[in-house]
């Protein structure tokens, strides 16, 4: 639609965008000054990105002094940021700023909710949002955005209120220009000493030079220093709390932070951080870890991988002497340089976890927040495999708290042979399950694991100090070594049982059998032969894998009252289908598993008490 006023094309803002927005303005008032912090990133990274791309296009190549701008004009109540970075087209700005690529709204207002006023504010870079934080103080704000490489420009125009205007505009150069039309009670953010207190304080460490108009005169508002650089002598917790929270788009302190120069084969500066809280909507979050990239301080790109995908949380940057500015994304999937300094950045990160490891309360909290993903590793990366075993912590049946494989094993019972691990969806449910009964009774130990990434990585592991690892659904036969046989008498009431549960059955089940496994359960299902188990069959299946229709066995318990009952009728000649059929839903019940035809076994279970309300009364 054309808007009369202005000539331009009005778009309505995403219902995503819409509501964020209102979010914005009324839920992070307290800490306005965050909106230059955030504007001034994205200028800074624009300008790298353009750099970045002027390696493979001639047309992309900066200008000479390129740097970030900073003018108030109090007189007209503006604030423009400028920047020298790579611009965007006209679908891009549309694209860019009127919709937001995931969803996101509500949760957001979840989050806000928990945190308290004075921490808010770091929830914007969590989104990806930081753009919108203009309108805490614009009443109006303009872009004006020239590609590079393209000789057009056009202005994005919004009050913020549920919509934007697109229109044809001028820019000598490429870049992009942010004008903010400030609110009435936003006269602070006009006075040049107090944007450059703002710059300080937030964004100092920015390569790019960034200056503030006062006077006629373009002043420097940031050292740019590269604060990796540093000596760690040199460097404040304070700053390096605040460069942690830039590169990271967190509001939290680190749990721990690596600062390092490498020498020798290989020279480069690494300053990492691992948060000290898992990030909003990090499960969604692309694998691949997003650590920085510089070559003599200047930003290459953050898409090349310095850390594997289960250390992904780890933020940061790493700067090297070792490779040409002109670098290339396929060189640097080829050079033997990077993948010298892949491994020793990794195998730093591993020391560092190692060591802190011993400090069992401070790695309890970082374990509940990247533990499943630490946990990747041992299925996907076979050389550092063991490191990540011994470096994982499991809840367990008989142990309050976290523990380790290797102190399992060292309480393991004389004769056990394996390490034995239960997976399920829900860790409050999962010390319930009948699957531990037999287990808990002879005091066996068990891993309780439920996380998704559980289901894999035990098979793929193999064994720990020599030790099998063994799910408890596929080890019906290893407790016999601790039990006493059947008796005779349950013997033959199973020999005459079993037949018949698995006629009434059908193949809905593998086979039937009897287990000694359980205490105060009926039944419980296990998985047949040597497919996968239980669990893992459940998570293919709701990922939409296909999975080979493997009937599970039923396991009986011949000293539960309900089983003896079935074994004196079936030796009477009753039939005992429906009573089948209503042990085998019970079981899937156990499982976590939904019902296949919930009606027909609420009509069993329904006649079925009747039946014993009419023999009691």
């Amino acid at each position: 639609m054309v808007d009369q006023a202005t000539g331009g094309e009005e778009h309505a803002f995403s219902a995503e965008v819409g509501r964020l927005l209102d979010l914005v303005v009324h839920a992070l008032y307290s800490e306005r000054e965050i909106f230059l912090r955030e504007l001034v990133a994205n200028a800074a990274d624009a300008t790298d990105r353009r750099r970045f791309e002027a390696l493979t296009d001639a047309a992309q190549a900066l200008p000479e002094g390129a740097k970030v701008r900073i003018e108030p004009d109090k007189d007209a109540r503006r604030l423009t940021i400028s920047d020298d970075g790579a611009g965007m087209s006209k679908d891009e700005l549309a694209r860019n700023l009127g919709t937001i690529a995931r969803s996101g709204t509500r949760a957001f207002g979840e989050e806000l909710a928990k945190h308290k006023p004075d921490e808010r504010s770091g929830l914007i870079g969590q989104f990806g949002v930081g753009f919108y934080a203009a309108f805490m103080v614009a009443e109006h704000v303009d872009v004006v955005s020239r590609r590079a490489g393209s000789d057009e420009a056009w202005r994005w125009s919004s009050d913020g209120k549920g919509s934007f205007t697109l229109s044809p505009a001028t820019r000598e150069q490429p870049g992009t220009d942010i004008i903010l039309y400030m609110k009435e009670d936003a006269d602070e953010f006009l006075d040049a000493w107090r944007l450059e207190a703002i710059v300080r304080k937030w964004a100092d460490h920015i390569a790019w030079p960034i200056t503030i108009r006062s006077d006629g005169e373009d002043k420097a508002a940031n050292a740019g220093t590269a604060l990796w650089r540093k000596p760690r002598s040199e460097v404040t917790e304070e700053q390096l709390t605040e460069f942690y929270r830039h590169v990271s788009h967190n509001f939290d302190t680190p749990w721990a932070t690596l600062h390092w120069h490498a020498e020798g084969t290989i020279d480069f500066t690494a300053l990492l951080f691992i948060p000290g809280s898992r990030p909003f909507e990090f499960g969604e979050q692309v694998r691949e870890s997003r650590v920085r990239l510089h070559v003599r301080r200047m930003f290459i790109t953050d898409d090349a991988a310095l850390l594997p995908p289960w250390l992904r949380f780890v933020q940061g940057v790493v700067d090297t002497e070792d490779l040409p500015l002109n670098v290339s994304r396929e060189m640097l999937q080829a050079t033997p340089v990077l993948q010298r300094i892949r491994k020793a950045v990794t195998n730093r990160v591993l020391n560092e976890l190692r060591t802190r490891a011993k400090d069992v309360e401070s790695y309890a909290g970082f374990w509940d927040n990247f533990g499943p993903v630490v946990k990747e590793g041992i299925w996907d990366d076979a050389e550092y495999r063991t490191d990540l075993a011994g470096l994982a912590r499991f809840r367990s049946s008989t142990e309050e708290g976290w523990t380790t494989l290797a102190d399992y094993v060292a309480r393991m019972k004389d004769g056990q042979e394996a390490i034995y691990y239960l997976t399920g969806d829900n860790p409050d449910t999962l010390p319930a399950s009948a699957q531990l009964e037999g287990f808990k009774a002879r005091g066996i130990e068990v891993l309780l694991l439920t996380d998704p990434v559980d289901s894999f990585w035990p098979d793929r592991l193999g064994t720990f100090e020599s030790k099998p690892l063994r799910s408890v659904s596929q080890s019906h036969a290893d407790l016999e070594k601790f039990e006493a046989p059947l008796s005779e008498g349950e013997k033959a009431e199973l020999d005459t049982l079993l037949p018949a549960l698995k006629d009434a059955l059908g193949d809905a089940v593998s086979e039937v059998r009897g287990s000694t496994r359980l205490v105060s359960s009926a039944v419980v299902l296990a998985a047949a032969g040597q497919g996968p188990d239980l669990q893992l069959q459940r998570l293919l299946r709701r990922s939409g894998q296909a999975v080979p229709d493997l009937a599970p066995a039923l396991e009986v318990n011949p000293a539960h009252p309900l089983i003896r009952d079935l074994a004196a009728r079936v030796a009477r000649g009753e039939s005992v289908t429906d009573t089948a059929l209503i042990l085998l839903d019970i079981a899937r019940i156990q499982e976590g598993e939904s019902l296949k035809d919930p009606t027909a076994f609420a009509s069993r279970l329904t006649a079925t008490l009747t039946h014993i309300q009419g023999g009691a009364a």
